[in-house]
């Protein structure tokens, strides 16, 4: 069993190695600042693509997680280029020069500013990049906490108007609240207080976890409800397997970081039934997450990366709270199959997904606006350390 987890945990550190290799050597836009906006499935570079905010935040995370001195320039051009001097928050979309082509103000991408910029403070000590990510917490009570029914709107203009068109992405419904904005909001709203123990930031972290017990959440299946209105009626009838099992995970860091005993222990209890659901739900033959159901069956069998990624980190915690080996092992069968299917050993990085013969699909990005060095990486980093 030693000599197994030993040869685990090194497979994971050599994948680790390779990634940042990729990372630091082939995504950095020398003529331009920054990093490429997309390297295709093919490995092919686009110099002239745009820079998507969500690229460049977990880029920035990332690096300052490794402690690598490349996160001061992602760090930089994060707050030369998309941080909006007059209105405040970060733009969504630049192009290949730095110049914005898209000024709105996604409330995701703002989460993901705070979680990057607090990550950068932790790793350097900067005190601007503590204040910018208080700021934005702060824009985002201000513009974004519904006041009235409680949770977070999606999407404004530049100048924080709510916009008719809130989706996140052309394939996500057009509603006001969503379960993946408030995830990534308690995710940076976790990290930021991490560094910042003010009282409102840890009354919204609670009452975050509180929602995704009471709303998000369903009581009977454990499952998480994707979309919803205003007023918290349910407008999905999808599971999504991975942002299930992430949310295991990161509801019950969230819930440690806050320091509520009581609160933990209910967030424990759910995170494991999340899992055991996930487990009994959504594992293929090979080892695989599956990633999607609708009405009780499988519509969408794909295997996507993220998805494989954040089921390791949620099993191996579900190995923590239980001891039950049957997730350790089940974090190992996934990791044998990111290894056989889903590492491009020619060209690097990860394939985006592969289909249910196990073939990569090649014709979504390595590189680009939604994908990024932060599930994988993330996963590599979090299963080592709890390993150890």
């Amino acid at each position: 069993m030693i000599n197994r987890m030993a040869k685990f945990k090194q497979s994971l550190s050599s994948e680790l190695d390779r990634l940042v290799q990729f990372w630091t050597t082939q995504t950095i836009d020398h003529p331009n600042g920054g990093f490429y906006g997309r390297i295709d499935g093919h490995g092919v570079l686009h110099p002239a693509a745009n820079k998507g905010v969500i690229l460049n935040t977990r880029i920035l995370w990332t690096l300052a997680a490794l402690q690598n001195d490349l996160a001061q320039r992602a760090k930089d051009y994060l707050l030369r280029y998309f941080w909006d001097n007059q209105q405040g928050g970060v733009f969504w979309m630049l192009d290949s020069k730095g110049n914005p082509v898209d000024t709105k103000k996604q409330v995701y991408a703002q989460g993901f500013a705070i979680y990057a910029l607090s990550e950068y403070y932790r790793f350097t000590g900067d005190e601007s990049c503590k204040t910018k990510a208080i700021e934005l917490f702060q824009l985002l009570e201000q513009y974004s906490f519904d006041n009235t029914d409680n949770g977070y709107l999606e999407a404004f203009s530049r100048d924080w108007k709510l916009l008719e068109d809130l989706r996140l992405s052309e394939k996500d419904a057009n509603e006001k609240k969503t379960m993946n904005t408030h995830l990534h909001i308690l995710e940076a709203y976790t990290n930021l207080y991490r560094i910042w123990q003010d009282d409102h930031l840890k009354q919204q972290l609670q009452n975050l976890i509180e929602l995704f017990l009471d709303k998000i959440i369903d009581k009977d299946t454990h499952h998480l409800h994707l979309f919803f209105d205003e007023k918290w009626n349910i407008k999905s009838e999808e599971v999504s397997f991975g942002h299930d099992i992430e949310t295991s995970w990161l509801l019950q860091e969230a819930a440690e970081v806050l320091g509520n005993a009581t609160i933990l222990a209910k967030v424990k209890t759910k995170a494991l039934q999340m899992a055991a659901v996930t487990h009994q739900k959504a594992i293929d033959a090979d080892g695989s997450i599956l990633y999607e159901a609708h009405h009780g069956k499988i519509s969408d069998s794909d295997r996507h990366w993220w998805v494989q990624a954040e089921a390791m980190v949620g099993f191996v915690n579900a190995y923590q709270s239980s001891n039950d080996e049957k997730y350790l092992m089940t974090a190992k069968n996934i990791w044998n199959y990111i290894q056989n299917h889903i590492i491009d050993e020619k060209n690097g990085e990860w394939h985006w997904r592969t289909n249910a013969q196990n073939k990569p699909i090649l014709t979504e990005d390595k590189v680009g606006a939604w994908k990024a060095p932060y599930h994988n990486v993330r996963a590599l980093i979090e299963v080592l350390h709890r390993l150890d």
